[in-house]
This record gives C-alpha cells, sequence and structure tokens, in this order.
C-alpha cells in the first residue's frame, strides 16, 4: 500500500540514538553508528521522532510500504516487559556492595557492577557515570592471578570474547563511550590472534565516539605473565 512513513538521511545522521528513543513503537535502532527504520510495520507514520533528530535527518515520504502493524507493536512491548522465561534477571543493572560473611574465610571481591557480559550491558547504566572501564577479555580473568587486585580495582568491568560472541562489540560501545562520562579503558586481552578483536573494537569504539579517552592495552599469556 501507499502510506506515509519516515525517512532517515543517514548522511546527516550523527547517531545520537535520539529518534530511537522517541519512536514509541521501536521503529527505530542504531546499527553502525547511524539511525534505521528496522521495521516499517511499527512505523505508525505520525513522525514523534522527527522533532527529536538534532540534524533534521528525518523526514516524511508517501510510497509504497506495508500497512501499520498495531498488533504487532502492542505485542513486542508486552514482550519486552515481561520476564525471561528463566526468570533470570540477567540484565537487570546492580551496583555490588561487599561484606564478609561471618565465620568465613573471606576473599573480597572487586566487582562493583552486574551483568559484565557486553552484550547485556545497558550503554545507560548508572555506574559508567565518571568511571574508570576495565574491558576484558574473559579468559584474562583466569590466566592471570590476581586479576581482581590488580586491574578489577575500582573499576567497572566489561568482558567478552570476540571469537566466541557472534555480535559487533564496537557498537555497544560507542554508545557507552558517547553518552556516558568515562575516566579511563583499560583493556586486558590475551596473545592468542583472535583476541585481537577486543582491542580492535575498543578502538573503533572510541574513534567512532568522537572521545579522547585515555586507553590502556595489557597483553597476558596463558600462563599469568603480563607480555605489554
Amino acid at each position: 500500500m501507499i502510506r506515509r512513513i519516515i525517512t532517515i538521511d543517514e548522511e546527516k545522521c550523527n547517531g545520537c540514538g535520539l529518534c530511537a528513543d522517541a519512536c514509541h513503537e521501536g521503529a527505530i535502532g542504531i546499527v553502525a553508528g547511524k539511525a534505521k527504520l528496522l521495521r516499517e510495520d511499527y512505523c505508525d507514520g505520525l513522525g514523534d521522532c522527527l522533532p527529536a533528530c538534532p540534524m533534521n535527518a528525518i523526514s516524511f515520504e508517501e510510497r509504497e510500504a506495508p500497512a501499520y502493524n498495531e498488533a504487532a507493536v502492542l505485542a513486542a512491548k508486552k514482550a519486552k516487559e515481561a520476564p525471561l522465561p528463566c526468570g533470570c534477571p540477567g540484565s537487570a543493572c546492580q551496583t555490588i556492595q561487599h561484606s564478609a560473611p561471618a565465620g568465613d574465610v573471606y576473599v573480597p571481591s572487586e566487582l562493583t557492577n552486574f551483568p559484565v557480559q557486553i552484550k547485556l550491558l545497558p550503554p545507560n547504566a548508572p555506574y559508567f557515570d565518571g568511571a574508570d572501564l576495565l574491558i576484558a577479555a574473559d579468559c584474562t580473568a583466569y590466566s592471570y592471578g590476581n586479576f581482581h587486585h590488580d586491574f578489577m580495582q575500582d573499576k567497572v568491568t566489561l568482558i567478552g570474547c570476540p571469537k566466541l560472541d557472534a555480535v559487533d562489540y564496537a557498537e555497544k560501545l560507542t554508545q557507552i563511550f558517547k553518552y556516558n562520562n568515562i575516566r579511563s579503558i583499560t583493556v586486558t586481552r590475551m596473545t592468542v590472534p583472535c583476541c585481537g578483536g577486543l582491542s580492535h573494537a575498543v578502538k573503533t569504539a572510541l574513534e567512532n565516539s568522537g572521545k579522547n579517552i585515555p586507553l590502556h592495552i595489557v597483553t597476558i599469556s596463558p600462563d599469568g605473565r603480563i607480555i605489554t
């Protein structure tokens, strides 16, 4: 059918994400640093996103498009609000405070945030404000014996494995760097070549964010030695 629907000029778009926040139907998302109309059938053609865009990158056009699917929009909203089937609150933001259990031998953890998986972390989590970040390849914590004390102390921790996770970390990290006051970034990676994907994602995200954040990359060997 021919109907009114939004169009996004990627040349003007700066990837701020304000249009995605303004779209109550969830039709817009940020892909590779640019706003995209992800679901044409979710766009109601009313244009709540237009005034939210600071770059005037969104406009209306009349063209062939699927009809607005209100039922699908409502179902998607309900699915987001529903708890996970396993009942696991893995995506809920938590700030952690540690105390020693009475009568137990206790080695305190330095973890101050949860979740820690890059895929699960919300870019607007409150603990990112003014944070020093540790972005760790997950094997590094098992290879380096004193990882908590030497690397995690007083830092917000993010972990991932670029070989096993079929995602582009750079997109999520760009949002975290761009929209929060990050003071510094430390990356811990293994000597294996695939771990270079984590360092590359961080460097790409820094460039895309437009921020000048101090970056330190530490390479660790499987036997727990710091190589660089």
